[in-house]
């Protein structure tokens, strides 16, 4: 079965860059309180918590599944999976953005509004993602393979883009009153969920 391990390997490499978006989430630092500001931050940050564990959770699972010889029938359900729950988590967390309004910051409504539309695009990437995969042919081990090829690279694609407006909502005071939310320093703990 060795057809499908490498380029499964290259989409398990992918997927973990993906997560550093929602790590990008859980800033550190610490500053003087703004009572607003921090109120904002821990209602992100509660939100965000189970959401980058599902993230993990996911990476996890496409890492499991191909760290052995697994059919391309057992790959294609697990990376299906996968992307649907990546796809559900981001939304998740758009919605908890918009929900928790523009934080107490300079510019803090436009922030806001970009994370939302990034993090819901994300979210679509994800299920379009998942689509392709659904869409792949199992019986056909080369044509499995390379299937999986283009959906690493568009996964590549979607880790090296849209952390930016992210980055921007985190800057500064937003990024310091997140820091001291326990919630988010917990999110930001435990990037790496290899035990299986």
């Amino acid at each position: 079965m060795e057809g499908t391990n490498p380029v499964n390997k290259k989409l398990a490499a992918a997927l973990s860059g993906g997560a550093v978006l929602v790590l990008a989430l859980s800033g550190c630092g610490g500053g003087d309180g703004n009572e607003k500001l921090d109120a904002w931050a821990k209602q992100v940050c509660d939100a965000v918590q189970p959401q980058a564990k599902k993230i993990a959770a996911a990476n996890a699972a496409i890492q499991k599944e191909t760290s052995d010889s697994s059919t391309p029938a057992e790959v294609q359900k697990t990376d299906a999976q996968a992307f649907q729950d990546m796809s559900d988590a981001y939304k998740a967390i758009g919605t908890a953005v918009n929900k928790a309004g523009p934080p107490d910051v300079e510019n803090g409504e436009k922030k806001q509004q970009d994370a939302v539309k990034e993090l819901n695009g994300i979210s679509s990437s994800y299920a379009s993602l998942r689509k392709q995969v659904d869409a792949l042919d199992t019986k056909d081990q080369a044509k499995f393979a390379d299937g999986l090829k283009d959906i690493a690279t568009e996964l590549d694609k979607l880790s090296q883009s849209g952390n930016d407006a992210l980055r921007t909502l985190e800057e500064g005071e937003v990024g310091q009153a997140m820091a001291q939310q326990e919630s988010c320093q917990s999110a930001s703990a435990s990037p790496s969920v290899t035990q299986g």
